[in-house]
């Protein structure tokens, strides 16, 4: 590539081939071309029709950098402070095989948008497993469309409907509109969900919203649009309620908390309201720092 154009940011520099390489620019994600991975391991905690109820787990491929910048990113160390280790397209694909080979239900891309072009080589070849697309629905149609056919589960963030909040804590200028035409897309793409008799999801979208603290109308405009345009059986919604102040959220004493049990309660009692059908909530127990990862380049390595 050229010209980087992979995400909204369109950054239209000429990123090197290695983090490592001197040459070229580097955009807003902050690396080069070859993929960077800080995790790969089974992962018991998506929701159920992801991570199965059988401790087998999703097969999550934990990419370094982001093409969002969440001042609060639970996963920030590797999202911001780059913890991970570059490999090859080759390494990638290793790190598939063998994660299917430990019996995972899917092979679960987690923030891969900024390396789109390693990850469109690494899926040359069909996997026997669902491919996820773990994303902050900060997304290019363009880019989507050159994903479809290698992707079977869209798992996208629906984050604001406040765009002066996503441009102050996710430095996303026009969120609201990019990531809902980018759900419409992948809803395109793949159609109504199918789970299957294991109770595993086999393809469709699931839509995540995280709520915030202090953003009760964010969550509800958010909670609207998906009711209004999709029918029951069409996708899944997830209303996440694990917030936790990480990152930089020291910084912004009006997000350095948690969601409060009442904030949690009203927007509960809006989603159940909605005519929204499926999906999943998450109980106050969510909130905690033990459902983040060690990012110890599990996985990363060869065995």
């Amino acid at each position: 590539m050229t010209y980087c154009y992979v995400c909204p940011h369109r950054c239209g520099v000429d990123r090197p081939e290695s983090i490592h390489d001197a040459t070229g620019t580097f955009g807003s994600c902050g690396v080069g071309m070859l993929p960077m991975v800080s995790r790969a391991a089974p992962h018991l905690w998506e929701e159920p029709v992801i991570s199965g109820t059988d401790g087998k787990g999703s097969g999550a491929v934990f990419f370094t950098g982001c093409n969002l910048h969440c001042v609060f990113c639970q996963n920030y160390d590797i999202t911001s402070r780059m913890i991970g280790k570059e490999i090859s397209v080759g390494r990638l694909k290793e790190i598939y095989r063998e994660l299917i080979d430990k019996g995972v239900h899917n092979i679960n891309l987690v923030t891969p948008t900024h390396f789109t072009e390693a990850v469109l080589q690494s899926l040359d070849e069909p996997l026997p497993v669902p491919v996820v697309y773990n994303t902050s629905g900060f997304e290019t149609i363009d880019t989507l469309r050159r994903l479809e056919g290698k992707v079977q589960i869209w798992l996208p963030d629906l984050k604001w409907s406040d765009d002066q909040a996503a441009i102050k804590y996710s430095n996303a200028w026009n969120y609201w509109q990019i990531a809902r035409d980018a759900i419409l897309e992948m809803y395109r793409q793949v159609g109504p969900y199918e789970i299957g008799d294991d109770g595993l999801l086999r393809k469709g979208v699931l839509i995540r919203h995280l709520i915030m603290p202090g953003f009760v109308e964010n969550s509800k405009a958010v909670i609207d649009w998906v009711a209004e345009t999709f029918q029951p059986g069409q996708v899944l919604f997830s209303l996440m309620h694990q917030y936790i102040p990480c990152g930089n959220a020291a910084k912004y004493p009006e997000i350095n908390r948690k969601v409060s049990d009442e904030e949690y309660r009203e927007i509960q009692d809006y989603l159940f309201a909605s005519g929204i059908e499926d999906g999943f909530v998450q109980e106050g127990e969510a909130a905690s720092g033990d459902f983040v990862p060690t990012w110890d380049l599990t996985g990363v390595e060869k065995p």
